[in-house]
């Protein structure tokens, strides 16, 4: 039974059609169904959020407080500090409101260190979307690939089987060697070999497009070619400095170290002083004779650090240790685009030119099996020759194959390299 539903469903999937997709419509569905850009859009929103959480330790603030005591006669609070206050029966209650007059910019300087973290969130949140793009685009141009392949090699079987039957009716009639018939059966032999192994990467590259379009469920695509053989540009610096004004990793990095220097001024300031206002108003509908029924205040205070061990003047140091670490950071990863942008270039190069060169190569095989063949069939060569015509066509045509996809995916490359394939 359990045979019966496995064959069903192996039978089900074979007839399903396969899906119609473009390089253009498999990056939009992902950039709309993956799930890391739905966290890195989470992330960026929150980080958006935190501005708001820092400026609000300088917006005023209001509270409201209702209080019950009893108390003994006579009772106060003895111990546990240098007041000393005297406790009333009382029930009050009352709102007390305060807000930071001046800190001398030093919050000011946290809001901003905190939108430039933001910042540096966003442009993580297009790192993510640009990594993506270019995944899609290789296991794109993976599966074409592993498509052409296959069609190769089942091209190949159906030519070598035709030449196997030939050569075997020509055995049957003596007219060739059992040799020959062995041979010609070995060719065929490894180009069914050829065929499943490429039978087995198609489906790898159908799973491995699956999980790059963030799709939970395997399902098979019918890929459109359409992107042209186009070279790359030949301005090699114009690449890199595109790169470095459109890279958002790179972008990401200068908002930290922006983030970080601001956030140095902050701690630069700690030694400054506090000044805050204070009110409170409240009413006491029960209470002992000796209080007011109601009540109202209003004060202010200035707090002025005198010394606290040095923490202020190493929260400085290391801060600012922090922001010029930030500034190498970015030096470093403009010398890693650089390198990468130039790398990306000479590789997509040289994938442009071994496409012209597997063309070249598969019409000489080509020539080279038609020679072959009316040699063996006129008795002037052995099978060995024809079988070495094979085989070299086989190869070319599996090298102009991988050239073209090789080298589309390669430009993909050069493209997030580059910073355009957003």
């Amino acid at each position: 039974m359990k045979r019966i539903i496995l064959w069903t469903a192996i039978a089900a999937c074979a007839q399903a059609q396969p899906r119609r997709l473009t390089l253009k419509q498999a990056e939009e569905f992902a950039l709309n169904n993956h799930p890391r850009i739905s966290a890195a859009r989470n992330r960026a929103e929150a980080a958006a959020l935190v501005p708001d959480q820092v400026r609000a330790d300088n917006l005023p603030f209001v509270t409201g407080n209702i209080t019950g005591a009893g108390a003994l006669d006579r009772s106060r609070i003895a111990a546990g500090g240098l007041n000393n206050p005297v406790i009333y029966d009382r029930f009050a209650s009352g709102i007390n409101a305060g807000m930071v007059i001046s800190d001398f910019g030093r919050n000011r300087e946290l809001v901003e260190s905190a939108r430039s973290r933001a910042g540096s969130q966003r442009q993580l949140t297009e790192t993510t979307r640009a990594e993506i793009v270019f995944q899609v685009d290789r296991a794109f141009y993976a599966l074409l690939r592993a498509q052409a392949l296959l069609k190769v090699a089942d091209k190949t079987v159906a030519a070598r089987k035709l030449v196997a039957d030939q050569v075997g009716e020509l055995v049957k009639s003596n007219l060739k060697s059992t040799l020959d018939g062995s041979f010609a059966n070995v060719n065929l032999a490894e180009a069914t070999l050829l065929l499943e192994q490429q039978h087995n990467e198609e489906g790898a590259a159908q799973a491995g497009l699956a999980a790059a379009l963030g799709t939970p469920t395997q399902e098979r695509y019918e890929l459109v070619d359409d992107n042209p053989l186009t070279p790359p540009d030949d301005d090699l610096a114009a690449m890199i400095q595109r790169a470095s004004q459109k890279r958002p990793e790179l972008a990401s990095l200068r908002f930290e170290e922006t983030a970080a220097r601001q956030f140095a001024r902050a701690e630069s300031r700690l030694k400054m002083p506090t000044i805050t206002a204070l009110t409170s108003v409240g009413v006491m509908p029960a209470h002992v004779a000796e209080l007011s029924n109601r009540w109202a205040a209003i004060g202010a205070n200035m707090t002025i650090p005198i010394f606290n061990g040095h923490l202020f003047e190493s929260r400085k140091a290391q801060a600012e240790l922090q922001a010029r670490a930030a500034a190498d950071r970015v030096k470093d990863a403009e010398l890693q685009v650089s390198r990468e942008v130039r790398v990306a270039y000479l590789n997509a190069l040289s994938a442009h030119q071994r496409v012209g060169l597997a063309a070249k190569l598969l019409d000489q095989s080509t020539m080279a099996l038609d020679l072959a063949k009316t040699r063996y069939e006129l008795g002037l060569s052995s099978i060995v020759e024809l079988s070495q015509a094979e085989l070299s066509l086989t190869r070319a045509e599996l090298a102009v194959a991988s050239a073209r996809f090789d080298y589309l995916a390669l430009r993909a490359d050069l493209n997030f390299q580059i910073g355009e394939n957003r």
